[in-house]
């Protein structure tokens, strides 16, 4: 092109053949969005209906061919796409026809492109050469060119191709003459496939020789109509565990139909074959095409099936009883059921049967013996694990309850004989073992070894398993009959007695509340009570000894509390210890440990303190005599030095060091050895865990408070109420 064709002939006339190009867009300025196009009409496509008559030489049977497309044109920047439809079995290249670009006018106007207004109904398009006729559009292109001010054609016809018409002809005119028919159940297998519809049936034989009544389970697969039976067998039903009580498969509904001959039921009927050009070769088959002699069966569908239904299987009248979850949504959202009460098809239980076992042998345990009963393989008793673990000993915890008892005998030789009775909590066994006691002419040592005790008044050979002591029925004050010897638990150690404590509901004698509930119905003796603990408290300590609290309250509740529940009250008020050990302990303590190591440099310490205290005052800060005991390696334990420092310290925290390695000297001021109290003497008094105690009577504040406090009896009250107000019970 060259330059000077754009431009106008003399006096500005166009010359001959030349046209000019508007300068502006075919909108008035000021009219419109002032968005981009791309903006505007992003997503926005004109589609157009149009076909095309494409000539075909060199064939008898057609002389041109109708061709579809479908012409989008694409607002945002006026590009168009040609796409033709893919039809089946036509021997060309279909889909994209024209990619998606701009495409220009034809000549003589090549140098433009095609837009919006070129397009219309019934109207003939030029791409590239080849005439598309448009013969109508869609709703969208339709309100579109009518808003453009485009008047829009009538609609046309597209015609039909003669060749695919006579086609479809021949094919509509065809029989088909192959064996097989187009079944289609694919649709349903997609939509149904693993879905089950489940039902619980009841099949009542009861009727028959030997028969009774037995569970089934139905599925019905939703995905081909078919049906499956289970049976539910019983737990020593005596039958045979069979895998499926009816295979999968369509159920008749009028079963047993009877015998058919082979090729009876069938969906297809040959008539007859034909062969072709060859001897040994089958051309096709005849087909019966009115399908005479045919056997139609009916089959139970889904329709056919709901709860209280009775269906035949086989012969066999099955009754319906229930279904699972899933069953009830399909049948409800289906066919609307809401009525799904279920019937009771489990027969009663029959009469349990006791089961009696013969009596013990005595051979062997009686667990062991009673194995041998159960089953013909004897297994050993399985004992309880679990309690053997959480019950046995470890570490401080030693899960062990120890009584200290005697024998309550009329023989004068047995009457003084003194037992510890040890209860193991991890297997409810007993030892007992009596102390060696020298010149006493008995021989101590283990009295019974660890072993479960019966209880006395069992028979021996019975079926029963025996019963045995358990640890609920020992307290203090108890008669514990062992093999024939009868022990009176006198006393009880002190992790006995907290270990019951902590554990009060298994063991009522060391419960607190029940112990103080008991006291409130002895109201009508309080004042008396309050006599007596002012009689004993004659020096008004406040405080009286545990035996003289017993017999106060043996004598005012007449045996209503035993000694064990006098014990636990008193260890609830009893005046709290001092955890701070003697003076006398400690030193004996230290001298022990310096007579082992030899330590005699206590000439040189004084010596030091001697120069470090310049005001001559024989005192010096704790601080100091510490830091000197550690740097010249006094072989003392840190705790034991610290105790010893702080009792030799005065309110300044100054210790005198010549009385401090003076006591320390166990050369010059020796102290006598520490000596362990004997076990006897320990536990030969009646009351050996509560000796040289004393009981504290609790001020008003204490009542107030309730027993949780760990005040204990204050002899001064004011107008006392009841009786159990004295011992912390508002």
């Amino acid at each position: 092109m060259l330059v000077s064709e754009d431009k106008p002939g003399i006096g500005g006339e166009l010359l001959f053949g030349q046209k000019m190009k508007p300068k502006y867009s075919a909108f008035p300025k000021g009219i419109g969005s002032d968005a981009p196009s791309w903006v505007a009409f992003d997503k926005q496509v004109l589609s157009f209906d149009a076909y095309l008559e494409d000539e075909v030489p060199d064939k008898s049977q057609e002389n041109y061919r109708i061709r579809r497309y479908k012409i989008y044109f694409y607002l945002e920047d006026d590009t168009i796409q040609v796409n033709e439809p893919e039809l089946k079995n036509s021997g060309m290249p279909q889909g994209t026809f024209i990619r998606r670009h701009r495409i220009s006018l034809p000549p003589p106007d090549e140098d433009q492109f095609y837009t919006v207004h070129h397009f219309n109904i019934n109207i003939d398009i030029i791409f590239y050469g080849r005439t598309f006729k448009i013969y109508d559009c869609d709703t969208f292109t339709k309100n579109f060119l009518r808003k453009m001010g485009v008047k829009l054609n009538p609609p046309g016809q597209c015609p039909e191709d003669p060749y695919m018409k006579l086609r479809r002809e021949t094919l509509d005119c065809m029989d088909p003459l192959r064996p097989y028919e187009s079944f289609d159940t694919l649709k349903q297998f997609l939509e149904y496939d693993r879905k089950v519809l489940r039902f619980f049936c009841l099949w009542d034989d009861s009727a028959s020789l030997f028969g009774d009544r037995r569970e089934l389970i139905l599925h019905y697969f939703l995905s081909d109509d078919t049906i499956e039976v289970k049976e539910v067998i019983p737990h020593n039903s005596g039958r045979d565990a069979m895998s499926l009580f009816l295979q999968r498969r369509k159920l008749p509904k009028y079963g047993p139909p009877g015998v058919y001959q082979p090729g009876q039921i069938t969906d297809r009927t040959v008539l007859n074959v034909y062969s072709g050009l060859g001897e040994n070769r089958v051309k096709g088959y005849l087909l019966d095409k009115y399908k005479l002699g045919k056997v139609d069966q009916e089959f139970y569908k889904d329709d056919d099936l709901f709860i209280g239904a009775t269906i035949n299987v086989w012969g066999r009248k099955v009754l319906l009883c229930d279904c699972d979850e899933f069953t009830k949504t399909y049948y409800k959202t289906k066919y609307g059921i809401e009525n799904f009460t279920s019937i009771l098809c489990k027969a009663p239980p029959p009469p349990k049967i006791e089961r009696k076992f013969p009596p013990y042998t005595g051979f062997g345990s009686e667990e062991d013996s009673l194995r041998s009963c159960i089953g013909l393989r004897p297994t050993p008793h399985q004992k309880n694990f679990r309690k053997f673990v959480e019950k046995d000993s470890y570490g401080n915890i030693s899960n062990i309850l120890r009584f200290f008892a005697k024998l309550f005998t009329h023989k004068c030789a047995d009457v003084d004989r003194l037992f510890v009775i040890s209860y193991f909590l991890s297997d409810d066994t007993i030892s007992i073992f009596e102390p060696i006691e020298s010149n006493s002419g008995i021989t101590g040592g283990k009295f019974l070894k660890r072993t479960r005790v019966k209880k006395p008044g069992q028979e021996v050979f019975k079926s029963e398993l025996s019963e045995y002591i358990k640890a609920e029925e020992l307290y203090i004050g108890a008669k514990v009959n062992v093999n024939g010897y009868l022990f009176l638990l006198l006393n009880a150690d002190k992790y006995t007695l907290n270990f019951m404590e902590a554990h009060s509901d298994k063991f009522p004698m060391s419960s607190i509340e029940l112990i103080l509930q008991k006291l409130k119905e002895e109201e009508s003796k309080s004042r008396e009570l309050k006599q007596v603990l002012r009689a004993a408290d004659s020096r008004l300590t406040k405080m009286v000894d545990y035996n003289t609290f017993r017999d106060i309250i043996m004598s005012l509740t007449v045996g209503k509390l035993t000694d064990h529940e006098v014990i636990t009250l008193a260890r609830h008020y009893q005046v709290p210890e001092d955890t701070k050990p003697d003076v006398n302990v400690l030193i004996a303590q230290a001298h022990e440990q310096l007579k082992k190591n030899a330590f005699e440099n206590f000439e040189r310490l004084n010596a030091i303190c001697v120069y470090q205290d310049r005001e001559k005052k024989t005192v010096l800060p704790s601080k100091y005599i510490r830091r000197l005991c550690k740097s010249s390696r006094l072989p003392l334990t840190d705790d034991l030095l610290a105790s010893i420092l702080s009792r030799f310290e005065d309110s300044k925290e100054q210790i005198d060091y010549e009385s401090l390695f003076c006591t320390l000297n166990w050369r010059m001021n020796p102290v006598p050895e520490l000596e362990a109290p004997s076990y006897l003497k320990e536990t030969s008094n009646h009351d050996f865990l509560l000796k040289n105690k004393t009981l504290l009577l609790p001020n008003e504040e204490a009542l107030r408070e309730g027993p949780s406090r760990t005040g204990l009896f204050h002899k001064r009250i004011h107008s006392p109420n009841n009786f159990f107000a004295l011992i912390g019970v508002v």
